[in-house]
């Protein structure tokens, strides 16, 4: 009654051959910062999504108003740096591996990061419903920098969209016009 029968696809000996390679499959990648000029446009793209997902649960968990995290702040590179470290520091704040007290350290690293945000946010002057390019200051001996206007955004998610469907598009391009440039026998740069 208590005999284990085999299965008849089942195999007789255990042999470790036969077992897939834990190491290969299913095997979540350990947090990394990202450089986002560096990002292939497929990993720009995985990227973006992923930041975008975790902005959103980050304003939601900590109610923070639209003067620390803009709807627009993937139009800013400079909020999209901060918070993409913030992101970074979160993961491995959270890690399984982490001492206990790392949640403490990125709540207490968060709190300065607050700061930060809100003061790239006033400097970028983006708004809950409308946004610009972040005013640049021309130095000396360069030309002067561009007029920027508001711009009304009626629909953030779909904004968001159309907006890393662009940024992937251009990298995207860029990589293309990079390999043409490649001596095909070589693989070189000529």
């Amino acid at each position: 009654m208590d005999e284990y029968t085999l299965e008849p696809d089942e195999p007789d000996h255990f042999d470790p051959d036969d077992e897939p390679d834990a190491a290969a499959d299913d095997v979540a990648e350990p947090p990394h910062p990202v450089n986002w000029n560096l990002l292939s446009a497929d990993d720009l793209e995985v990227e973006w999504l992923a930041l975008n997902d975790w902005v959103a649960w980050l304003r939601r968990t900590y109610g923070l108003p639209a003067s620390v995290v803009s709807p627009f702040w993937h139009r800013h590179p400079e909020l999209v740096w901060e918070l993409s470290a913030l992101h970074l520091h979160w993961l491995c704040a959270y890690d399984p591996e982490q001492a206990g007290s790392a949640p403490f350290g990125w709540h207490r690293d968060f709190a300065d990061a607050r700061n930060r945000l809100r003061e790239w946010v006033a400097a970028s002057g983006t708004r809950l419903d409308r946004d610009r390019p972040t005013r640049q200051t021309a130095w000396p001996g360069e030309d002067p920098a561009s007029a920027v206007e508001d711009v009304v955004i009626a629909d953030r998610a779909e904004d968001f969209v159309q907006f890393v469907f662009e940024q992937v598009a251009a990298r995207r391009e860029a990589e293309d016009a990079f390999f043409r440039t490649l001596d095909e026998h070589t693989g070189e740069v000529p």
